[in-house]
C-alpha cells in the first residue's frame, strides 16, 4: 500500500494560496510555507484554515485540518444566495450579488474558491478594498455566513414565508 494514499473525502479541498516566508539566521536563510486552504462539501457547508509548515505538503494538510475544524453552513437560494451582501474582515471587503441561473461563477481567484466548494452556481462579486487573499477568504466567509434565507426573516419578523416573498 502507497504511504501517502488518501481516503476519499465527501469535502472538496482548494489550495487558494501558498506562500514561502524565510527567516534570516545566523546560518542563512530558513524558508517555510503557509497554505490558506478552502474545504466545502458544495452543499452549503464550508470552511477555510491556514496551515504553517516547513514543506508544502504538510502545510496543505494542516490548512486542511484547520479547514475542517471551522466548517459553517450557509442559506442558499436555489444555485444562488438570496441577497445582496457585502463581507468585511480586516481591510478585505467583498460584494455578493445574486444572480439569474445561467449566469455562473463571476468572482475572482480566492472568492472563485470559496463559493465553488460551497456549491453556489450562479453568483456575481466584486472585491473592493484589500485584494490579500487570506483577508478576501474571511471577508467571503463573513458576507455568506450573514446571509438569512426566507425562513429565517420570517421567523425573525414574525410573519409567513409567504407574507416575506410578496
Amino acid at each position: 500500500m502507497a504511504r501517502f494514499e488518501k481516503e476519499p473525502s465527501e469535502f472538496i479541498e482548494k489550495v487558494v494560496n501558498l506562500n514561502r516566508v524565510s527567516k534570516t539566521v545566523k546560518g542563512g536563510r530558513i524558508f517555510k510555507f503557509a497554505a490558506l486552504v478552502v474545504v466545502g462539501n458544495e452543499k452549503g457547508k464550508i470552511g477555510f484554515g491556514l496551515g504553517k509548515a516547513s514543506e508544502v505538503p504538510e502545510a496543505i494538510r494542516k490548512g486542511i485540518e484547520d479547514a475542517k475544524k471551522n466548517m459553517v453552513t450557509i442559506d442558499l437560494a436555489g444555485t444562488s444566495i438570496p441577497h445582496e451582501v457585502i463581507g468585511e474582515f480586516g481591510a478585505g471587503r467583498v460584494l455578493l450579488k445574486p444572480a439569474a441561473p445561467g449566469t455562473g461563477v463571476i468572482a475572482g481567484g480566492p472568492v472563485r474558491a470559496v463559493l465553488e466548494a460551497a456549491g453556489i452556481k450562479d453568483i456575481r462579486t466584486k472585491c473592493l478594498r484589500s485584494n490579500n487573499p487570506q483577508n478576501v477568504v474571511a471577508a467571503t466567509m463573513a458576507g455568506l455566513k450573514s446571509l438569512r434565507g426566507p425562513q429565517q426573516v420570517a421567523r425573525i419578523r414574525g410573519k409567513s414565508v409567504e407574507e416575506i416573498l410578496a
